[in-house]
């Protein structure tokens, strides 16, 4: 962490710090297996910094969450990882996978893409809230909280984002399919 008295240590506090416990909260519920999450918290706070100095950062929390994020993962994939054997060892294995999941790996790409879409397309506070709620898992409460509005509020943003994304998505698709509503 920068000196607390620097720009960049005062940056910091303000900016980073105050999110540290919702961040190792959020890593607990989703990487119940990562051991340390002290590694994961500091490795995410020196890359904010480096993408900071780039100038590469507009909101450090999402930012952060990200890092934080991709780290967690990358390391959950290096503990999945088995041991392989030479496909020359093994003459067996059939060298061309005729299943049928590369055409559903492509429609669920489509899907995601156009929900993300759907997402970006949202008014700034509802996008916020949405987002919030559905990719980081906070709960109502925790975001009335944190952006200092009634759960109410929350409550109506979300019903209002779910709808809106479902007309996004749903119009899209009629466009794809060469129909019109």
């Amino acid at each position: 962490m920068p000196p607390p008295d620097s720009e960049l240590g005062q940056w910091f506090a303000t900016h980073v710090q105050p999110h540290e416990p919702v961040l190792r909260a959020w890593l607990r519920s989703r990487f119940r297996t990562e051991d340390d999450l002290d590694d994961l918290v500091q490795e995410s706070y020196l890359r904010l910094l480096r993408a900071r100095e780039r100038g590469e950062v507009t909101s450090p929390k999402a930012f952060l969450f990200t890092v934080a994020r991709n780290l967690a993962l990358d390391r959950f994939r290096h503990r999945e990882v088995l041991p392989t054997e030479s496909l020359a060892e093994n003459e067996e294995w059939a060298v061309l996978d005729e299943g049928g999941h590369i055409p559903d790996l492509i429609a669920h790409n489509q899907e995601l893409a156009l929900l993300t879409e759907a997402i970006q397309s949202l008014p700034d506070r509802c996008r916020q809230i949405f987002t919030l709620r559905k990719v980081y898992g906070l709960s109502q409460a925790e975001i009335a909280a944190q952006l200092g509005v009634s759960e109410n509020t929350i409550s109506a943003q979300l019903t209002i984002g779910v709808k809106k994304c479902m007309t996004f998505m749903l119009q899209c698709r009629r466009e794809r399919e060469g129909r019109w509503p």
